[in-house]
């Protein structure tokens, strides 16, 4: 998602609102009662200036291990060579004097000179300090951690997604940053955006000027975002676990093409996926899942015995096209009917899906969290049981337009009489450029959760949770007295925080007893600051499968220091 479906071949500057603002249509309400309390830190600073010398785009870890993590950087060179020689360290302290392994890497233009090794041979649970040294300079001093094995008590992750350089500063991922105590940042997709300059966000210019289709185009752009100060601090605090949404190639991607996708003027579109996945795997500090298939990014991380991280792929390698039918044309809603019950459409694909159920069912850790784009949670501007048609929803793109496929993943969220419920499970979603957190329900309209529906006041009939980030820079809805989310509650009784224009990142802290999400905001996009704000948290408590309010979590006593 992104930018209004109507602009298609000719992309005029653009500095409004993007294709969210379907929030828009939902009406007003009352206005909101003041939320809680807030607290402001930090002040404004200036932009630093642009990095020069051979590593001008940083360092980046990635894709941790138990033992073994993925290295990343970038070797800039003044003049064209055949190739350069990369020497890399990895050590136990930030001063690099106890040295844990060591190795050699070459690159060339083939891979835009970029590295990425595998250290591996390293222990579990600790935190490692690396760094690179070519043409006889060394690169930043990056961090990064290993994850645990067996007994783990605690997990502590950032989770972020839309990162529109155009739409301003990145000063989310600075804030991130400076938190010594997290053992990985989650990046849920749009990572950068295929625009050009002045198409989607102004604040500043696009590199290249125009919207990106070749392989150079692509690796230009990846180039921008990774030249960031702010993306480079924190990628060389935390490692990251990555996957794409729709922006790393096209805005509203499936399989066979994109809304922003015009073969016509545009090229083939498996050429341009496969440009911008080749870019994408020289740039990001990510393994590659399958040679023979780039498009296939699916894959789980196991933190000891408490987390399964599964992260899906839901864009390019299985996805049916967004459906149009049944959509007014004025407001854009729809209902859930004809098409839409299609058993077959897909958006994960026959084999993704079976290996999710397979990785849910076979979880032996205390909590599964599902890294995925698109919102779970139905999404309604009328209310509606099943029973009466489900209501009238808002946003195709996302898994109300896939009921059957979600229908399929609350199968196994509920149980078979082949196969046990599987609970403690936790959806952290990005794409939607605003904050909400909802009990995952089939029938929220239905308030007899005897018969299935949903209970608001006590959960009950609720499987599993959804934490929902807002964006590091992309435009959500303007509702600064929160009128607008309002106005979405009566139709969408399972929702219990919505926040739609406000930046920032979520705080994701997990122990045996409970997984607890922290809504974190910054004050500005428009210029580099360091102000942010507590926003509001939630958790679901072990065997509850349901939200309740909860408070602020400390910060971990003594952490490894952050690289120097």
């Amino acid at each position: 998602m992104g930018r209004p479906s109507s602009i298609k071949p000719i992309k005029p500057p653009r500095a409004g609102a993007n294709r969210r603002d379907f929030f828009m249509r939902s009406g007003s309400a009352a206005a909101i009662l003041a939320s809680g309390s807030v607290l402001a830190l930090g002040h404004a600073r200036a932009a630093p200036a642009a990095a020069t010398g051979v590593f001008q785009h940083g360092v980046a870890s990635g894709d941790p291990m138990a033992r073994r993590v993925i290295l990343w950087t970038r070797v800039t060179m003044p003049a064209k060579r055949p190739g350069v020689i990369v020497d890399y360290i990895v050590a136990s302290d930030p001063a690099l004097k106890n040295i844990v392994t060591t190795g050699r890497a070459r690159t060339d233009a083939s891979r835009d000179f970029t590295v990425k090794v595998d250290a591996t041979g390293l222990k579990p649970a600790t935190t490692y300090y690396y760094r690179f040294t070519a043409e006889g300079e060394n690169s930043p001093i990056g961090r990064t951690k290993t994850l645990p094995l067996g007994k783990t008590t605690s997990v502590r992750m950032a989770v972020v997604s839309c990162s529109n350089f155009a739409y301003g500063y990145f000063n989310a991922y600075r804030r991130i940053a400076e938190r010594a105590d997290l053992d990985l940042v989650v990046h849920l997709g749009d990572y950068i955006y295929e625009y050009g300059t002045g198409q989607y966000g102004t604040a500043r210019a696009c590199e290249p000027a125009n919207e990106i289709i070749t392989l150079a185009d692509y690796r230009q752009r990846h180039a921008q975002y990774k030249r960031d100060a702010d993306s480079q601090a924190m990628h060389r605090q935390h490692p990251l676990v990555a996957i794409w949404d729709d922006h790393e190639v096209a805005n509203n991607s499936w399989q066979g093409g994109a809304e922003n996708h015009q073969p016509a003027t545009e090229g083939d579109w498996a050429t341009r996926v496969n440009n911008a996945l080749q870019a994408y795997y020289e740039w990001m500090p990510v393994r590659v899942v399958d040679p023979s298939n780039l498009r296939k990014n699916n894959r789980s991380f196991r933190i000891g015995n408490l987390v399964d991280l599964i992260m899906l792929e839901e864009r390019l390698n299985a996805r049916s096209e967004q459906l149009t039918t049944n959509i007014n044309s004025t407001s854009g809603y729809f209902t859930e009917s004809g098409a839409y019950l299609d058993p077959s459409r897909q958006l994960l694909g026959q084999e993704e899906e079976g290996w999710l159920f397979g990785e849910l069912r076979s979880s032996r850790a205390k909590w599964k969290l599902i890294g995925q784009g698109v919102m779970f949670a139905p999404l309604k501007v009328q209310g509606g049981t099943l029973a009466s048609g489900g209501g009238v929803f808002l946003n195709s793109d996302q898994w109300d337009g896939y009921q059957p496929v979600r229908d399929r993943v609350f199968d196994v969220l509920k149980g078979t009489p082949d196969a046990p419920a599987v609970g403690n499970v936790v959806v952290l979603t990005g794409d939607i450029h605003s904050a909400w957190a909802a009990d995952l329900t089939q029938d929220p309209n239905n308030i007899d959760a005897a018969t299935g529906g949903y209970n608001a006041a006590t959960g009950e009939g609720s499987h599993a949770v959804e934490f929902v980030g807002t964006s590091v820079t992309s435009p959500g809805v303007s509702d600064p007295t929160g009128q607008i989310a309002a106005s979405l509650k009566p139709a969408n009784p399972h929702f219990k925080y919505i926040n739609l224009d406000r930046n920032g990142y979520m705080l994701v802290d997990v122990s045996e007893a409970r997984a607890l999400c922290e809504w974190w905001f910054v004050d500005t996009v428009a210029s580099p600051s360091n102000i942010e704000t507590f926003a509001v948290a939630f958790q679901t408590e072990d065997g509850g499968n349901r939200l309740v309010p909860a408070a602020q979590t400390p910060s971990r006593p003594n952490p490894p220091p952050l690289a120097p």
